[in-house]
């Protein structure tokens, strides 16, 4: 069973200014997966030092296995969640945001101003979300069997990777 870690990035939501409906929106797509369980689920300012802090807690002193962020993915100058991604991790995983801007952009051209990032910290894999919910269930729905390979591999609990999907 892998534990799920949820952080959305919203400096309204932190404050009750905002209701999060993102977070929600991957909660949910993530119970629909038997191998997964959200262990946490925290909202954060749009601060890269406590987005890195919440991520560093996450991975390091929870278990966590797959870190979800959601928003602070965009050109405001706020959104800062792929910088505190980039300074957390300890290998890229571009394949990841590169599949998911592959599959939005067939649905908007907006897709293409996507910054986010994916990478390992450990055995913890983190990966950027958008802040729409719509766009959570298409890019998360789409990406889930592949994220639940690479958690396998990165775990030990599948070692090989040239078997058929």
């Amino acid at each position: 069973m892998y534990k799920v870690g949820i952080i959305t990035a919203s400096d309204k939501g932190s404050i009750g200014q905002r209701e999060d409906l993102s977070g929600p929106a991957i909660e949910s797509i993530v119970l629909n997966h038997k191998n997964f369980k959200i262990e946490k689920y925290i909202i954060v300012q749009d601060d890269k030092e406590i987005i890195k802090q919440a991520m560093i807690s996450m991975a390091d002193k929870d278990g966590i296995h797959l870190i979800l962020t959601t928003g602070g993915t965009g050109f405001s100058h706020r959104d800062v969640t792929p910088e505190a991604t980039l300074e957390v991790i300890e290998r890229r995983v571009p394949g990841i945001p590169e599949a998911m801007r592959f599959l939005s952009l067939q649905i908007t051209p907006r897709a293409m101003l996507s910054r986010a990032e994916a990478g390992l910290r450990g055995n913890t894999l983190i990966v950027n979300m958008p802040g729409s919910p719509k766009a959570i269930s298409e890019i998360l729905e789409y990406t889930m069997t592949s994220i639940e390979h690479g958690l396998d591999i990165l775990t030990g609990s599948a070692t090989d990777c040239a078997s058929p999907l």
